[in-house]
């Protein structure tokens, strides 16, 4: 389901092993990729430890600020697994071991063979009001409570939740991207790009420098969801890097 609106996105990335360089975060790229195809603007990210406080006050700061929010991690067995505690408290709800929950956990156990133990229950706690994501992975499930969607920090298994809880997201404008590639540093282009963004406010403008033994250049990409907005402004950076390789004695740009 679409809209012509602007949805907006915030994701929480919980973790101590994250923040001390353990376990290297993919999850960020995996949301920003899923929010961009259903025309979700994904527009923070913050990253917080194991602590209880934290994870209550981000969770808060953001689901008041964004249209979703997408947590990553903490959702496991074991003791420092506590995003599901400290979004129950962000809510202000009781966290129950919820019926259907446990269910689907003992069905995968029994099959497994593993036993039923209270670190293994403590997955099927999910704050009261909140809707089970299911996980086609390992049965494990995550929720959803308000606009926040609670998810494992595995990334095998979050791909696997984002897939289950697309149909149930209203995407916005879809945002296209155009990419104009210019052979000059961004000190030379930077003054001119910037007066062309105040001209199109509606267009995002970014400069990625690009650097090697023998070459400098610099990728211009602007992004609207407002097409022809998009197709104007790039008819102007590209005249303006048409410019600045003339003066430059550099070839043409490549057409975009």
């Amino acid at each position: 389901m679409s809209s012509t609106a602007t949805v907006t996105a915030g994701m929480l990335v919980i973790g101590d092993e994250i923040l001390s360089g353990r376990t290297k975060d993919v999850n960020i790229g995996a949301v920003a990729d899923f929010c961009t195809d259903l025309g979700i603007d994904l527009t923070e990210v913050r990253v917080v430890s194991d602590v209880h406080e934290d994870i209550v006050a981000a969770v808060n700061a953001l689901r008041a600020r964004y249209s979703y929010v997408f947590t990553t991690g903490g959702i496991g067995p074991t003791h420092d697994d506590i995003t599901a505690d400290a979004i129950a408290a962000a809510f202000g709800v009781a966290l129950p071991i919820n019926d259907e929950a446990r269910a689907m956990l003992e069905s995968r156990w029994k099959q497994m063979g593993t036993e039923v133990n209270e670190a293994r229950l403590r997955m099927a706690r999910i704050p009261e009001g909140g809707t089970l994501i299911v996980n086609s992975v390992s049965a494990a499930p995550g929720f959803r409570i308000g606009n926040v969607h609670v998810m494992a920090g595995v990334p095998v298994i979050m791909r696997a939740m984002l897939e289950a809880i697309a149909p149930t997201l209203t995407g916005g404008k879809k945002v296209k991207s155009i990419t104009i590639r210019c052979g000059v540093g961004e000190g030379t282009i930077g003054g001119p790009l910037g007066r062309l963004q105040e001209q199109y406010p509606t267009v995002k403008m970014g400069s990625y420098p690009q650097m090697g033994q023998n070459f400098v250049m610099t990728e211009l990409v602007l992004r609207s969801s407002d097409d022809a907005a998009l197709q104007d402004a790039a008819a102007a950076v590209y005249t303006l890097v048409a410019d600045v390789h003339a003066k430059a004695g550099l070839p043409a740009p490549d057409p975009y």
